[in-house]
């Protein structure tokens, strides 16, 4: 079996932070590093504030995330404030020139309820102009339908062991698509399944929930490049700012 520990090391495994690789991580890295203080929501193993203070970044750098064992290995840095909780439990009155939900974290918010309770607190936590940015896939491109055609994804970990992880779509209601993520052993048992729901919101009802909460889009992008959301985006990348 896996740990709640073992997944948070295989996370970092399937998932590495290399601004000079992946175009992704780039555009939110060069968004870190342009602000005197940064708030991670859903960080996660902490591994972009990471990156952030191996750079040179001197500010307030604070990671929120509710996985205790991720934070545990976010932990490993003592430069980050690390804080437990989710999106919708961040307290903090016009802390941050920057927010940032990377890793299409913000999908994790599933109800309307959570994604109003999420987004108010975000701009609270906002100082007036400051810039909420994320992604998230956009629904036109289906990329469910990839992730049951996707061969499993094969790592080494730290005892050596091959793992095997394989997604697994069980249904699509709405804009909600709940999956697993199974994880196999060497020997092809199974070690771990986790079961997640993300919802893919289009861009009109994303903007309602925006404006609602006091934020306002300054830019909209359709892939890493800056380039225009349309008919063929996979992404919707959204900078937002504080109104």
């Amino acid at each position: 079996m896996l740990s709640d520990a073992d997944a948070a090391a295989l996370y970092d495994l399937l998932n590495p932070w290399e601004p000079d690789r992946h175009a992704g991580d780039a555009f939110h890295h060069a968004l870190v590093m342009g602000a005197d203080s940064v708030l991670d929501v859903g960080c996660g193993t902490g591994a972009m504030l990471h990156r952030a203070r191996e750079a040179g970044h001197r500010g307030r750098l604070v990671g929120l995330d509710p996985n205790r064992a991720a934070l545990d290995r976010a932990r490993r840095r003592t430069d980050v404030e690390w804080v437990a909780g989710s999106a919708a439990d961040a307290a903090w009155d016009r802390a941050f020139d920057l927010a940032v939900m990377t890793g299409h974290a913000f999908q994790c918010l599933v109800s309307d309820q959570e994604v109003r309770a999420s987004l108010t607190a975000i701009r609270t936590a906002l100082r007036d102009g400051g810039r909420f940015a994320f992604e998230t896939r956009h629904p036109q491109a289906r990329a469910w339908d990839r992730w049951n055609a996707a061969e499993p994804t094969e790592v080494v970990d730290a005892s050596g062991r091959t793992l095997r992880v394989l997604h697994r779509v069980e249904s699509v209601h709405g804009d909600v698509v709940t999956f697993t993520e199974t994880t196999h052993g060497p020997d092809g048992g199974v070690l771990r399944t986790d079961r997640c729901r993300l919802r893919f919101l289009d861009v009109p009802p994303l903007d309602d929930f925006l404006a609602s909460a006091g934020l306002t889009v300054e830019a909209r992008y359709g892939d890493w490049h800056h380039g225009p959301v349309t008919a063929a985006s996979q992404e919707i990348v959204t900078v937002a700012r504080r109104s």
